[in-house]
């Protein structure tokens, strides 16, 4: 069974940085598909970022992209979203997921695995 669990959310000012972690048991991200998601009162979930591990292929968020970063620290088996030059349209809870399908990385319909989510609140 796996289990997913994101950390490092909080409370930070316009412009400043934040960075999310999600550590994974049962499961291994040096494989398949594993992306960040966020979701804000009232709206849809939306895709955020995702990384493939074979070969090693990031994607983003057109609004998120030269502002954040997602990778794997492999040694750890966790994975990471490094948010720079935060705006208050990124506050939302943030979850990570995995899959181990094939399909579009931004589609939430792809992946099976979900964490709990991780307050992000950026004030302006």
């Amino acid at each position: 069974q796996v289990k997913l669990a994101e950390s490092g959310g909080g409370l930070v000012q316009a412009g400043g940085s934040l960075t999310l972690s999600c550590a994974a048991s049962g499961h291994t991200f040096s494989k398949g598909l594993s992306a960040w998601f966020r979701q804000a009162p009232g709206q849809e979930r939306e895709f955020v970022a995702a990384v493939e591990r074979v070969p090693t292929i990031t994607y983003y968020k057109d609004s998120v992209k030269g502002r954040f970063s997602t990778f794997v620290d492999n040694s750890n088996n966790i994975l990471f979203l490094q948010m720079n030059s935060l705006l208050p349209e990124d506050t939302a809870v943030y979850y990570c997921a995995t899959s181990s399908r094939d399909g579009r990385a931004s589609s939430p319909l792809l992946y099976d695995d979900w964490g709990q989510g991780t307050q992000v609140t950026v004030s302006s």
